[in-house]
């Protein structure tokens, strides 16, 4: 690589109805199950990738801010995959920023390695398909996969020791534009167990998290046939369930793991009052203390202004329905 090259790409955070939750191979970040996800609009991270001869390192600037060294020589060890594929040696320079707090249970890593994926392969005169791109960005963060694809995705649990068979693919009937997913903010902080290591706890101590897995499978099929149908309900019914179960195998660890406070309670409350009031609306929980709820366009508003109300909640985003990750702007200088 003789010159310098830039691609800018954005992806969109995408929160799964049906969890990820737990590695087969932590290694390869192969999951241990399948999952289901809405990928979103206006919340994600946009990224730039330059490649050139001239950098004797990879730097990384996070929010306008040189990253720390751990996040820098993830990028960097990520980087080196991209390299390996396309023959090249040049360093790059990075610069990053996410429309959501990092590390917050926002799915910030999710668009980020998806945004990474995308910029870097570009940027490096590489042309992957899509399902290669997912099976990359993967490798950076396990749900990273889901965020190439837009709208309701599936992520394949895969068989194969290797991971080739691990990647995400759009859901049949997965162009659903009449969804909305409310998001209420209960917190600016990062949480204080990062994922992998509370998967990893998990699935090591939990008494419960065979139990976990095993509730996976059904969950996804129910999730697919609410999708075929169109029927909100039944998806969110699926959200819920496998929302509480993730974090109840969460809890039982050893240590026990509680990413809640008392606004994510509150806004579960919040949603089981609308729902009994006859508003469809329906909340999943990742690991971190914010509440998404998923509901209609129709009742967006509704849910919103209610989630406001709610003591704790510091601010909501409405977000509907988004495109995969995907470049935005190409340069050669």
């Amino acid at each position: 690589m003789s010159e310098a090259r830039a691609a800018t790409a954005v992806a969109g955070t995408n929160i799964a109805l049906v969890k990820y939750w737990g590695k087969r191979d932590a290694a390869l970040n192969l999951p241990a199950a399948g999952s289901l996800s809405l990928t979103l609009e206006g919340l994600g991270t946009r990224t730039t990738v330059r490649f050139s001869d001239d950098l004797d390192a990879d730097r990384l600037v996070l929010a306008g801010t040189p990253a720390d060294p751990r996040a820098t020589a993830r990028v960097s060890a990520f980087l080196d995959r991209v390299r390996a594929r396309a023959s090249a040696r040049a360093r790059a320079e990075v610069v990053t920023a996410n429309d959501m707090p990092t590390a917050s249970g926002l799915a910030s890593s999710a668009s980020g390695f998806a945004a990474l994926a995308v910029a870097a392969t570009r940027a490096a005169g590489l042309a992957l398909s899509p399902a290669e791109l997912s099976e990359l960005a993967r490798l950076g963060s396990g749900s990273a996969a889901r965020s190439i694809f837009g709208g309701l995705v599936e992520m394949a649990r895969g068989e194969r020791a290797d991971g080739r068979d691990a990647v995400a693919a759009p859901v049949a009937g997965g162009d659903w534009p009449d969804l909305r997913l409310v998001v209420a903010v209960t917190s600016e902080g990062a949480k204080s167990v990062g994922s992998t290591e509370a998967m990893e706890r998990t699935a090591r101590t939990s008494p419960y998290y065979a139990a976990w897995l095993a509730s996976v499978p059904g969950d996804l099929a129910d999730a697919r046939a609410a999708i075929a149908a169109r029927d909100l309900p039944r998806l969110g019914a699926v959200a819920e369930r496998s929302a509480l179960r993730m974090h109840a195998s969460a809890l039982a660890a050893d240590p026990g793991i509680l990413y809640w406070n008392a606004a994510t309670v509150a806004a579960m409350e919040t949603v089981k009052a609308l729902r009994a009031r006859g508003c469809a609306a329906f909340f999943t929980i990742d690991a971190g203390p914010h509440v998404k709820v998923l509901c209609a366009y129709a009742d967006a508003a509704t849910v919103d202004q209610a989630l406001l109300r709610t003591p704790g909640v510091l601010r909501t985003v409405v977000a509907s329905p988004g495109r995969g990750a995907h470049v935005v702007q190409m340069d050669v200088a």
